[in-house]
């Protein structure tokens, strides 16, 4: 087995020589005794491109899935070497919390006193030796090169002796080792998660309380006074959702309708295997996801199922009022449009059958990703508008309100972690106040827009409490002119038969729709929908 094949922590972790990683009793670690003339002094271009990466994310607040695939192609990596740099990538990233509070253990002085050239590359070096199957002698000696290469001969000697340091013991000795060091009101059941799993304790306690909201954990699962988890049914589920955000995500395509079946066909060739949650869409894990035929043009596109399920579900839903599915002649608008996923497959949905699409933006830079995607599709059956989606009423002209509304709200985004794994260290808890209160004025100035008879939807890619259920609550007692239809019968009529058993035997509570990716291999989207009644009952 090759020393560069990656894996997430917690797993079977043997070497190309079959050491298990987690020695438990069977010896101290071993390391290098190689001289100083026989160690590397170049960067290895993989290790190099992940630093990159690293350097980007914490000194631009860039995303990592944004700058990778461009960092490869420049560095111009083999599949394999890629493969690596990705694993390297993501893993030090989503064990940011962890690995930190193991460095900080093993330095003499305050973590935030370190440069943060020289804290990306511990990260990268305690990845390789607590979550690969890098050798030990290689997880040292490679970063310590990439140190002296890129950041100078000075911090290299430092970077060496942490490394060895942190080599002492695995991720669950290090684990157990922080967690006894802990005081005694920090060991609690969130606070030994967090660490195991690598997540923030807020977000942890969020997850935990989004699952009870959602009717996955029974009231025999509730925490109880003293911060515990109440039972072994509650600790398993929020441990396999926190394992989830943990994994590496499959690559989920999408055909945009009346243009990207037949490349939907050739990706299958190349590997994607069809999904049996919804039409047109597929799993990929073939490799290069860009060079697929379609991507380029945009007419096959990367997008979660779970974006597609709702973008579909709303537009195929039918009113307690409609005779008969037909939306000719219907508008509709995407309130928040940026960077056009699921603008893109409404617009496609709407050519095919002589609706019409807005598509909203606030900024321009992201309406131009808006009009990228939306660009395989007839323009006649779509605008753009750039400008800020709680002011759409001043566009609206007379009585041209809109049928169908999108409201995909800028939220914590806790429920794409996988993807962004990032995410979870930039937000905290203050975030919350600023993003409900525009979750809401967003949700007000759509119902002014909604027309007699009209469907609107809410959707967060956050599982948090309080970007969903209590929004929805609230929403509700602002306009109780509004009626709440069951989005599962709505994501069931578009799905197929394995995606319409899934919806018919979701245990959520209530009316609304919570996506979990430990259940339904989906980011953890969150969709409500409403209705105008077109006479006041």
């Amino acid at each position: 087995m090759s020393e560069r094949t990656g894996s997430s922590a917690g797993r079977d972790r043997r070497s190309a020589k079959g050491r298990q990683r987690h020695r438990g009793a069977s010896g101290p670690k071993r390391h290098s005794r190689s001289a100083p003339s026989q160690r590397a002094r170049q960067a290895d271009p993989a290790r190099l491109t992940a630093f990159r990466v690293l350097r980007a994310v914490s000194r631009d607040d860039a995303y990592a899935n944004l700058v990778l695939p461009a960092e490869i192609r420049r560095a111009r990596l083999d599949r394999r070497d890629a493969a690596f740099a990705t694993e390297l990538t993501y893993g030090a990233i989503r064990g940011q919390g962890t690995y930190d509070a193991v460095i900080a253990f093993c330095i003499d002085r305050r973590l935030k006193d370190l440069d943060f050239p020289v804290l990306d590359a511990l990260r990268l070096g305690a990845h390789q030796l607590l979550a690969m199957r890098v050798e030990d002698h290689a997880a040292v000696s490679e970063t310590v090169a990439l140190v002296r290469a890129e950041i100078g001969a000075g911090p290299s000697g430092f970077v060496n002796a942490v490394l060895r340091r942190i080599g002492e013991h695995d991720w669950d000795g290090w684990v157990d080792r922080l967690l006894a060091e802990s005081p005694v009101d920090a060991a609690s059941a969130d606070h030994a998660l967090a660490l195991r799993h690598a997540h923030p304790r807020w977000v942890v306690r969020a997850m935990r309380q989004a699952l009870r909201q959602s009717g996955r954990l029974g009231p025999a699962d509730s925490t109880d006074a003293a911060g515990g988890s109440g039972g072994s049914g509650a600790e398993e589920e929020l441990t396999a959702l926190l394992d989830a955000d943990n994994a590496s995500p499959e690559v989920h395509l999408v055909a945009l309708p009346g243009h990207g079946e037949a490349h939907l066909h050739d990706a299958e060739q190349a590997g994607a295997v069809r999904s049996g949650l919804l039409e047109g869409a597929a799993r990929f894990r073939g490799g290069d996801v860009g060079r697929l035929p379609g991507i380029r043009a945009g007419e096959l596109r990367v997008q979660d199922i779970g974006s597609q399920w709702i973008a579909r579900a709303l537009a195929g839903a039918l009113t307690p009022e409609s005779v008969d599915p037909d939306v000719a002649g219907e508008r509709w608008l995407d309130l928040c449009a940026g960077p056009g996923g699921k603008a893109a497959l409404l617009a496609a949905l709407a050519a095919q059958h002589e609706a019409h699409l807005t598509a909203n933006e606030p900024a321009e830079h992201r309406a131009e990703l808006v009009r990228t995607a939306l660009s395989p599709v007839e323009e006649s059956a779509y605008r753009i508008r750039v400008g800020d989606g709680r002011t759409v009423a001043e566009a609206v002209a007379g009585e041209d309100l809109f049928d169908r509304i999108l409201v995909d709200a800028p939220c914590t985004g806790l429920g794409a972690l996988r993807r962004r794994p990032e995410s979870r260290w930039r937000r905290s808890p203050k975030d919350l106040g600023e993003l409900v209160a525009l979750q809401e004025e967003l949700l007000d100035a759509a119902v002014d827009v909604l027309a007699p008879g009209g469907l609107l939807a809410y959707v967060t890619c956050s599982p948090h409490p309080a970007e969903t259920v209590v929004q929805v609550e609230d929403m509700r007692r602002r306009h109780p002119e509004l009626r709440l239809l069951d989005a599962h019968e709505a994501m069931a009529a578009v799905a197929e038969p394995d995606g319409a058993q899934l919806m018919s035997t979701d245990p959520s509570a209530g009316p609304t729709v919570q996506l979990w990716p430990h259940v339904h291999g989906t980011d953890a989207m969150f969709f409500a929908l409403f209705h105008r009644p077109t006479r006041q009952e």
